[in-house]
């Protein structure tokens, strides 16, 4: 059976998404806008409103059924295309996952205990006691055809640590259909300057909540969460992390070693495989020496770790949108594992055993 993932097309994008915060969001300008009242930017926060109309329908498990052969008389049972006589057969133990707007296209299968976290349940309504005066919906949207969404909760100022990072944390409520995601709270800071992923400060126990699937799923779980005093926490936590890595040095000579260790030139690959190492290293290169988003921090940790982050993100290959790109990492934990890579790899340039 074919999953449906996103079309990753403008229309979809912008009739999938909703961003708020416009002015304070850099990067979403890459991304073309619709015009009018149905555009999804926001100057302030996004409205509940329209997340809910985002998440206007129901997450469905119909039951699967398929054909098999019997022993049959004339006009007892349907037909094959071979003229062998056939009937359907219920399987009782799946169920074929769909949106209720989209009842023909099939987003996951499951087994029969699998429960559905409906997303206005689970997103909107479970989240509301966060909206106050100072939190509110930062974006919203759907990924992979719908079987991921997601609802962003944050403040509405950016912070600024003494180093001139500018970032936003925030507290991501996502949840899938695909089998793909537990429905989790996770707590995530976004570098302003290019709306990068940054999961750097964020590893400590109880950043993170995670509820499974399953009969025994229970949204009162989160409802004790202290929103707003974990995204400051968080925010206190980042800036530390900044300054620390802002102190330490990365001569030309190190980020070098590093480039060799994690961009290897590969001089006997075939040509394709070759040009592709060396553009990787290029890009790399140009983030460290010249680009905005990285070359402040040119001489640092915190520069090498984004000259990597950044180039994950917004320079490497990407078959689809790279807002959406960017969010999915962001969601499935992928942007964490490849700025830890990065760390590990300069750990054993700058304090070699």
């Amino acid at each position: 059976m074919t999953i449906e993932r996103s079309g990753e097309t403008l229309q979809w994008l912008n009739t999938n998404t909703l961003i708020g915060f416009r002015e304070q969001r850099q990067a979403w300008h890459y991304r073309q806008e619709l015009q009018g009242e149905r555009g999804n930017h926001f100057d302030g926060p996004v409205p509940r409103e329209r997340v809910e109309q985002l998440f206007g329908f129901e997450i469905q498990a119909r039951p699967i059924r398929f054909e098999a052969p019997i022993w049959a008389q004339e006009g007892t049972a349907d037909y094959d295309d071979q003229g062998n006589p056939v009937m359907w057969v219920k399987d009782p133990g799946h169920v074929m996952i769909v949106r209720s707007d989209r009842p023909t296209v099939p987003l996951a299968v499951h087994g029969s205990g699998y429960k559905i976290h409906q997303y206005p349940e689970w997103l909107i309504k479970s989240v509301d006691r966060m909206l106050s005066g100072d939190l509110a919906i930062g974006s919203a949207g759907l990924l992979r055809g719908g079987a991921i969404a997601w609802v962003s909760v944050e403040v509405p100022d950016t912070f600024t640590t003494a180093e001139g990072v500018a970032f936003r944390p925030r507290m991501l409520n996502v949840t899938s259909c695909d089998g793909s995601l537990a429905t989790r709270r996770k707590m995530v800071t976004m570098n302003a300057v290019c709306d990068n992923t940054v999961d750097l400060a964020l590893k400590e126990d109880g950043r993170e909540i995670r509820i499974k699937h399953s009969s025994r799923s229970d949204m009162r779980r989160t409802e004790a969460l202290e929103a707003l005093g974990l995204i400051h926490a968080s925010a206190a936590a980042f800036e530390a992390e900044v300054a620390q890595m802002c102190a330490e040095t990365v001569t030309d000579r190190q980020w070098s070693q590093f480039l060799d260790a994690y961009a290897p030139a590969v001089p006997e690959a075939p040509i394709r495989t070759r040009k592709n190492a060396e553009r990787k290293r290029e890009d790399l290169s140009q983030l460290w020496t010249s680009d905005g988003r990285v070359a402040p921090w040119k001489g640092t940790r915190w520069g090498a770790v984004m000259a990597v982050n950044t180039y994950n993100q917004w320079v490497a290959r990407s078959n689809g949108d790279r807002m959406e790109r960017a969010m999915e990492r962001a969601i499935t934990g992928k942007t964490r594992k490849a700025d830890q890579l990065a760390l590990d790899t300069l750990d054993r340039i700058l304090s070699p055993v």
